[in-house]
């Protein structure tokens, strides 16, 4: 077993995007045109146009929205160009913070992300300070109360490495970005719907807030997430 909310901080983050259902959409639509840019439209040889392409029909995005930012970015129409810059902290009691961008405007962007910090008790540290405590990998979450059993042999057979049972009962399948797909895939075809599906970087060491400091950190996340130039957050906090 690990963990101690698990459940709960993903509930907390995902009624944040459902409250700003607008500004994903925005960054869905960010994330498609960065990696059809980098890699091409084509959905069958770019997983990471494949990956945002899933999210935005997740989000309810219309096809032709999706098409014609992907379009844009192949240079079959005009758009801005953005770049990808992370930028990383930290949050109260040393909650370590990371935060990926896409933006046309790296001045305004570090900007709007210093005052995040330094308003909401944290501070905008250099470049390599928090990335070592993160590992990159594909994450698939599912609700309290799915069968753990069947999940850790289709994990096994999929080559994940990774299967998590938290105190919550709430179930994490962790596993090379490479073979993240072939994961997603086994995991549809048992008619299984994970909560939550992305490429993340996960702590490899987690920071326990005290009651006090947890409404504060959520504050700091929600800030930076607020934030149109950000597309992700990640964190250590632990509440």
């Amino acid at each position: 077993m690990a963990g101690h909310s698990k459940w709960a901080n993903i509930q907390h983050r995902k009624g944040r995007q459902d409250e700003k259902r607008g500004r994903v959409w925005t960054k869905i639509i960010r994330e498609i045109t960065v990696a059809a840019r980098t890699s091409g439209g084509d959905l069958n040889t770019n997983p990471h146009l494949r990956l945002a392409v899933d999210k935005a029909r997740d989000a309810n995005i219309p096809a032709d929205t999706i098409k014609r930012n992907i379009d844009k970015a192949t240079g079959s129409l005009e758009g801005l160009v953005y770049e990808a810059v992370r930028y990383e902290g930290y949050g109260v009691g040393g909650a370590a913070v990371m935060v990926d961008t896409l933006t046309d405007n790296r001045i305004r962007t570090v900007a709007e992300v210093r005052h995040a910090f330094s308003k909401n008790g944290g501070n905008l540290g250099s470049e390599g300070s928090v990335a070592y405590q993160f590992t990159h990998c594909g994450w698939l979450m599912f609700a309290p109360g799915a069968d753990y059993d069947a999940l850790l042999e289709l994990a096994l057979g999929a080559g994940a490495d990774d299967v998590l049972h938290n105190a919550d009962d709430s179930i994490e399948m962790l596993i090379r970005p490479a073979d993240f797909e072939g994961l997603l895939q086994a995991v549809k075809t048992q008619g299984l719907v994970p909560a939550l599906k992305e490429i993340t970087y996960r702590p490899t060491v987690s920071v326990e807030l005290s009651e006090e400091d947890t409404p504060l950190i959520r504050k700091l996340l929600d800030a930076l997430e607020d934030l149109d130039d950000v597309q992700a957050v990640y964190h250590n906090a632990d509440w």
